[in-house]
């Protein structure tokens, strides 16, 4: 039997997801204001994806089963979305967008590799999931209306 998602981290992750799907929409739907709404949307994906690195320091801080080699790793990644989202930031739109969504791409993959090696709780890696393929498609859906030039 799956372990439910506590009811704050559901509503916050949960909830995180709104300006994802509100600004990947009004690209769309009002394409004279795109450029606005897609550098808001790249602003917003850059602090969540700095946001999502910096818990494998959380991690590092907090597992005590992590053995030397692990914890040194996480200390070392929870640095690097961070970086990439800033570079991402001062890079053009299309490759913003590129850089935000592999950011995403490899944090879940860190993500699953902790999760075998540690005691994460039951329900973190399928809420990670949920929440990273959000964000990327609605980061890959605003991309597209970038090269469709709405």
């Amino acid at each position: 039997m799956p372990v439910p998602i506590p009811k704050t981290v559901a509503w916050l992750g949960y909830g995180g997801l709104l300006p994802f799907i509100g600004l990947a929409a009004l690209i769309w739907l009002l394409p004279d204001k795109a450029p606005a709404f897609l550098s808001a949307l790249l602003a917003y994906g850059a602090v969540i994806l700095s946001f999502v690195g910096a818990l494998h320091w959380g991690f590092a801080i907090a597992l005590p089963a992590l053995d030397d080699n692990s914890r040194n790793a996480s200390y070392v990644w929870s640095v690097i979305p961070a970086l990439l989202a800033w570079v991402a930031l001062l890079a053009p739109q299309s490759i913003a967008v590129v850089l935000l969504v592999s950011g995403f791409l490899l944090q879940y993959g860190r993500d699953r590799a902790l999760t075998q090696r540690s005691s994460l709780p039951g329900w973190y890696l399928g809420l990670r999931l949920q929440l990273t393929s959000v964000a990327s498609l609605c980061l890959i859906a605003a991309g597209m209306a970038l090269v469709a030039k709405v």
